[in-house]
């Protein structure tokens, strides 16, 4: 054998290694040494293909089974061993090319591609048009205009058609709905500079406006781009920190097998295996076995919930110690989470309705601006009579009022804010949310994850050292959120080791040991001590005799005390909405000085309490982690999430604050604040120009070129007046400058 051939047969080999490697780290462990692969066949047409596919699969050694879907073109199968079959290569076998399932891709933005292309396509033609330009300026012989003049039109059409294109269509969508944008004046301008242009390079003209127009394409393809770059990639990093939601479920047959099962094939009544770190895919109830739940991101629940045979777990519930199973009550569609989706769904819309700045701007300026081009158009008609030099003033004054500077007003100023909440570790999910958040009045906050860690802490005063370091040597041997707290709350008791062998964990009860002939318990005070009527809490006991009693509580985010206070400065209410017990939540209250609080809140129930303050005219931003939370943050004015939320909860906040400190929240005000004081002046900058600009090229002393480049004088003027924009900066003592009136200025209109 060669040594090309034996090169090749070693690469097939690495190959082959390498994709065997990914799929035992893509397969599912169904438990009881089985695993399931899950492979698409795109090439998978009709049931003889199914059969084809089966067929191949199953004679494969180690194989239990294979089951193809034709609709979705997939193939489960389900396998034994320590390595998984080399199924890809018996589909190849027999004719059908198969591959994992893969994530859906959204690096990938098609929009932002075409946006990119249509801004270099503008940029190559308006630099070369103005090249040619240069030349017919200094005087060219009339053969070398006319060519040049024919070069720059045919640079300019497939401009106009592929770049323009991006304005054309939302022109043509607007002025098909009976309404109007800053778009239809841009698309007027355009077509008719470089009609004109066109006309007058037939008939030999002198004067040709091509670069106007291509100029004109490509200053507001750079707004366009940058305003559309600001928001997805934001959006990305928002993404970037979500977790995979449970997209299916270990599912139990009646035989006594068990398959894995999209979230949507799972049906009432199915058996479902709970693992220990898994989340609950849809509502059910415990069967069989007991353990702890982690109800926090879908209640609110503080605290771990104890579950056995009867109890209900919702959709989203983090199992936290033990096995369980459930049995399936309903469908993905009609479980909690689908609820929670469809409250979001409902307050999505409502925010929707919300115009942005440079929208409500559109709305006066673009009868303004045909309005003015129209008289002028008329005016010089009936002063010379000479169609073209009126329509030549006409095109001038569209172009010197062009949107540039308007088109650039907003989104230089949210790219730039963006950049300033990136450095304050604080992500911004949508342009129009910098604006909405200038205007709050009052601010919501959710309290378990947001307010408070999360992570419960444990008070130590009245513990003995003895107690304290057998119940640290207890709770190290387990991982419930209590039993990690008294682990952590006590560093120093290290000295007493327990073999693993020599304690045993009771799911939702406690720790128990025997040590020295007695027994030792660490958990709920009804197990521990033996008495189903005693006070409620977590105990260490020995032989049913109570030794400590651990209080837990919660751990305050870091800055909360601050930032309520600077919020309170500011002239912002504070109040704070739970779904927890009545008791934690003022607690929290207390501890916040937070006069306002409400606890036991249902999703719904929050939801309601922000409609309610919107219809009273107070506009909210809500802070909220919890599933339970989504609906909330869709349904507020403007909306924060920490990014231990989850994931449904990040996906739905406006802003993502990636440090634990709630501090960011006044730093997001500030920067808001600042960059709503700079879209203004933006706009007052744009709006004093045409106040200059226009009488003068109504005036006739403006051809279309020049009014090109005013136009890119005003656009760049903005620009550097965004750049002006500079936050107080991350720390509690800068923003503790903000001025009361800056930050409350919404609630003094």
């Amino acid at each position: 054998m060669s040594c090309c051939a034996h090169g090749v047969e070693l690469a097939a080999a690495i190959g082959r290694a390498s994709s065997q490697d990914e799929i035992a780290l893509a397969s599912r462990d169904l438990g009881n040494g089985s695993w399931q692969t899950s492979l698409s066949v795109p090439d998978m047409h009709c049931g003889a293909c199914i059969q084809s596919i089966e067929g191949a699969l199953s004679r494969l050694p180690h194989v239990e089974r294979a089951r193809a879907n034709l609709t979705t073109r997939r193939v489960a199968v389900t396998w034994r061993g320590k390595a998984p079959p080399d199924m890809i290569s018996a589909l190849a076998a027999v004719g059908y090319k198969a591959h994992l399932d893969e994530a859906e891709d959204r690096s990938f933005d098609p929009e932002m591609a075409h946006l990119i292309r249509a801004l270099a396509v503008s940029g190559f033609a308006a630099m070369n048009i103005m090249m040619l330009s240069v030349s017919i300026w200094s005087g060219a012989e009339a053969e070398t205009r006319q060519a040049f003049h024919w070069i720059s039109a045919a640079l300019a059409l497939p401009t106009l058609f592929y770049s323009g294109g991006v304005f054309y269509r939302s022109a043509w969508t607007a002025l098909r709905h009976g309404r109007t944008n800053m778009d239809v004046p841009i698309s007027i301008g355009i077509t008719l500079a470089f009609g004109l242009s066109l006309y007058d390079t037939l008939h030999q003209g002198h004067q040709a406006y091509f670069d106007a127009a291509t100029s004109l394409i490509f200053f507001l393809l750079i707004g366009r781009t940058l305003d559309h770059a600001m928001r997805q990639r934001a959006r990305s990093v928002v993404r970037s920190l979500l977790r995979l939601s449970p997209r299916g479920a270990t599912v139990e047959r009646p035989d006594g097998s068990r398959d894995y099962l999209p979230i949507g094939e799972i049906e009432p009544g199915m058996a479902i295996i709970l693992a220990a770190g898994d989340r609950a895919p849809v509502d059910g109830q415990v069967v069989s076995g007991s353990s702890s739940l982690d109800c926090a991101l879908a209640t609110g629940e503080s605290m771990p919930v104890a579950v056995a045979a009867g109890s209900f777990v919702q959709a989203g519930a983090l199992n936290l110690s033990a096995p369980v199973r459930l049995m399936a009550t309903a469908r993905a569609r009609d479980s909690f989470l689908a609820e929670m989706t469809r409250l979001m769904e409902a307050a999505e819309d409502g925010r929707a309705r919300y115009r942005r700045i440079a929208d409500r701007a559109a709305r006066l300026y673009s009868p303004v601006v045909h309005l003015a081009a129209l008289v002028t158009f008329l005016g010089w008609m009936a002063a010379s009579g000479n169609w073209h030099n009126a329509t030549s003033i006409a095109i001038a004054v569209l172009i010197i009022t062009c949107p540039c500077a308007l088109g650039l007003a907003v989104p230089i100023v949210q790219v730039i804010a963006a950049r300033r909440l990136f450095d304050a570790g604080i992500m911004m999910k949508d342009g129009s949310a910098i604006e909405r958040l200038a205007e709050v009045e009052a601010v919501c906050f959710d309290k378990t994850g947001t307010l408070t860690i999360g992570t419960p802490r444990v008070d130590l005063r009245g513990v003995s050292p003895g107690a304290l370091e057998i119940a640290a040597a207890l709770a190290r041997h387990s991982n419930h959120p209590v039993s990690q707290a008294i682990a952590m709350a006590a560093p120093g008791a290290a000295g007493r080791r327990l073999d693993a062998s020599d304690v045993t964990e009771q799911a939702g009860l406690g720790l128990e040991a025997r040590l020295d002939g007695r027994r030792f318990r660490l958990g709920r005070a009804s197990w521990a001590l033996g008495m189903q009527d005693a006070t409620d809490g977590t105990v260490l006991s020995c032989d049913g005799r109570e030794m400590a009693r651990f209080e837990i509580a919660e751990a305050l985010r870091p800055g909360a005390a601050e930032t309520v206070k600077l919020l309170r400065h500011a002239g912002l209410s504070v109040e704070i909405l739970s779904g927890d017990r009545p008791s934690a939540v003022a607690g929290i209250a207390k501890a916040l000085d937070i006069e306002d609080f409400a606890a036991g809140l249902m999703p719904g129930e929050k939801v309601a309490r922000l409609a309610a303050a919107k219809a009273g005219g107070r506009r909210t931003l809500m802070v909220g982690d919890g599933l339970n939370d989504a609906p909330a943050l869709s349904a507020a004015h403007v909306s924060m999430a920490p990014a231990t939320a989850a994931d449904i909860g990040r996906s739905a906040a406006d802003f993502v604050f990636l440090h634990d400190s709630l501090v960011a929240i006044p730093v997001a005000l500030d920067i808001a604040h600042r960059a709503n004081r700079l879209v203004r002046q933006n706009f007052v900058i744009a709006i004093v120009y045409n106040a200059l600009a226009v009488p003068v090229a109504m005036a006739g002393y403006v051809t279309p070129l020049l009014a090109a480049l005013a136009m890119s004088v005003s656009s760049i003027i903005v620009v550097a007046n965004a750049l002006r924009l500079r936050p107080a900066g991350p720390t509690v003592e800068k923003v503790a400058s903000i001025p009361v009136e800056r930050m409350s200025m919404a609630a003094a209109k």
